[in-house]
């Protein structure tokens, strides 16, 4: 039986890339039980809202929401606990320096598989403005219509 290197995505945080300007990503593990990690695999992850602080040297995980495993019963943690992260002590402390800036944060963009373990991308983000996202929205919009008359213009060539 040979293992995949990576899966698909298993959460996404897609509003976080609306909300925030992505400077820097890093991928960091996370402490789990057992059921949350089949909760996962499940697709049963919010990532919505959520963000990472460093408390005494250590990354922690705020505000990712877990449903309970069905088949979990006892076993079961709870839905909105903190989690830890796993890094290297050397790229927590390059965090700690860039959260002590001014208005930089940490979030969590996504969760996946890598060789059967659970996987955080951890990302370094600047807030933006409302006339950022709007600019963000228009630039979308943009490309959706420039993709869409190429696509027009490539079926009447050859039809």
């Amino acid at each position: 039986m040979s293992r995949q290197p990576v899966s698909p995505v298993a959460a996404t945080n897609r509003k976080a890339r609306h909300d925030y300007f992505i400077d820097e990503t890093y991928e960091c593990g996370i402490v789990l039980a057992g059921t949350e990690v089949k909760a996962i695999r499940k697709g049963q992850a919010n990532l919505r809202d959520s963000y990472a602080v460093v408390t005494n040297g250590e990354l922690f995980m705020h505000n990712v929401h877990i449903s309970p495993y069905e088949q979990g019963n006892r076993f079961n943690q709870e839905a909105m606990r903190v989690r830890k992260l796993l890094m290297h002590k050397r790229e927590i402390r390059r965090l700690i320096g860039y959260t002590q800036q001014k208005g930089l944060t940490l979030v969590p963009l996504s969760l996946y598989f890598k060789n059967g373990r659970v996987k955080v991308e951890l990302a370094v983000c600047r807030g933006k403005k409302s006339y950022d996202k709007r600019e963000t929205i228009a630039e979308r919009d943009a490309m959706r219509d420039v993709a869409r008359e190429m696509r027009n213009r490539r079926y009447d060539r050859e039809g």
